[in-house]
């Protein structure tokens, strides 16, 4: 969230009243006392804007508006300006100042062009993210979001599996995403301009199969819940496999494949072949801080198939998202994007009429299980992360009716 305010003005008493204004409204003022020392600050990449006072010694503020318009014109710079210096200001608008206020200004007046600022400037940075996505040429970085070590995790280990011309095994729970990050394993490869071939494995007799396996000569097949895969049809797949086939096989499965093995619902044969690579997809339960970061893509997204504005997402209805389980994950965050846009957020309405104590307990909760999960069930190393005593967190552990050990893999 860019909430970064470059404080400029010589003034350090003023420079003072108007940094605990910003902390009082939870922004983070970056104070200066010069043009000198705010330079270091101002680049295209500052995640936030400049607010300062046209009359300092020195290098004044219209020398800072035109070093920031030269650096990056899309950096917001809003003036401070006294009575006899309106004029001056109006001139700096002119010449690409996103606003000024007259000193001494209402704290509420300073709040509301800041926050417009702020709105503007976290929009263009987006945009400029997305565009660099785009023109790396990373479908990983452009397809597979979140900001947790899990879901960077995910991104790398698929990087890392597509060059590669094995077999890939794309496991997860259900409405994670196994065909998505399929697809993207397939455009991260060599084949990326080759098709990409998705059939349910349920539906594929000898015949569909051989047919599905043509069709994808040169690309990639994905069979999307290969332990339904009929017996048959498992065994001519394992010889297509071995005698060697154009098309490169991508499987995906909700099931413990150990398990279909031994309930005999998947040959043994086969899995041993498809579980070279394999690409695990972790739950949102694992990691509840890429709640908010996938919301907002998916209410942008549903906003945009809808034809309308995105709706502001307040700071409750996203403790209200963070406080539920999401046993449908990805998929079930996805239906409740979409509700929002369209005005029907029930499902984080329930949340927040449980009351504070007990949503805050819900996020608490999925974090301890986050951080087991991201360390492998090593309660130790879970509470380090967390920057937690280890008896603090093994008494959250208990309170919660969580077991470290069920996090091992």
């Amino acid at each position: 969230m860019t909430v970064q305010v470059l404080l400029v003005d010589d003034d350090a008493a003023v420079r003072d009243a108007l940094a605990q204004t910003l902390e009082l409204a939870d922004l983070v003022p970056v104070p200066a006392g010069s043009f000198v020392v705010a330079k270091d600050h101002i680049s295209p990449d500052f995640d936030g804007v400049i607010l300062s006072d046209i009359r300092m010694p020195g290098r004044d503020g219209f020398y800072l508006l035109a070093h920031a318009r030269k650096v990056d014109a899309d950096l917001p710079v809003i003036l401070l300006t006294g009575e006899a210096d309106i004029p001056m200001a109006v001139q700096a608008m002119r010449e690409g100042a996103f606003g000024f206020l007259e000193k001494p200004c209402a704290p509420s007046d300073l709040l509301a062009i800041l926050e417009r600022a702020l709105k503007t400037r976290a929009l263009v940075l987006e945009n400029r993210r997305l565009r660099a996505l785009v023109e790396s040429g990373d479908p990983a970085a452009r397809m597979l979001f979140g900001q947790s070590d899990l879901a960077e995790g995910l991104r790398a280990r698929v990087r890392r599996v597509a060059p590669l011309e094995t077999e890939v095994l794309v496991t997860g729970a259900p409405g994670t995403g196994i065909s998505k990050v399929a697809e993207v394993v397939h455009l991260s490869s060599l084949r990326s301009k080759a098709p990409f071939i998705k059939r349910a494995a349920s539906d594929l007799d000898a015949t569909a199969l051989a047919d599905a396996l043509k069709a994808a000569a040169g690309g990639s097949l994905f069979l999307d819940e290969i332990t339904r895969l009929p017996a048959a049809s498992q065994l001519n797949l394992l010889e297509a496999l071995e005698t060697g086939t154009k098309a490169r096989l991508i499987a995906g499965s909700t099931r413990d494949l150990g398990a279909a093995v031994e309930e005999g619902a998947l040959a043994a044969d086969l899995y041993y072949r498809i579980e070279v690579m394999p690409v695990r997809i972790p739950s949102l339960s694992e990691r509840p801080e890429d709640i908010p970061v996938l919301f907002r893509h998916y209410v942008a997204q549903a906003a945009e198939q809808s034809g309308i504005t995105p709706p502001e997402i307040d700071p409750d209805h996203t403790a209200g998202l963070m406080a539920q389980d999401w046993p449908g994950n990805a998929r079930a965050l996805m239906s409740a994007a979409m509700r929002f846009v369209l005005g029907m957020p029930e499902g984080a309405d329930q949340s927040t009429d449980l009351g504070l104590s007990e949503q805050m307990a819900r996020v608490e909760r999925s974090l301890l299980v986050a951080a087991l999960g991201r360390q492998n069930g090593h309660a130790s190393d879970a509470a380090k992360a967390l920057k937690l005593p280890r008896k603090t967190f093994y008494d959250k552990l208990t309170r919660y009716g969580i077991r470290a050990e069920d996090y091992r893999r």
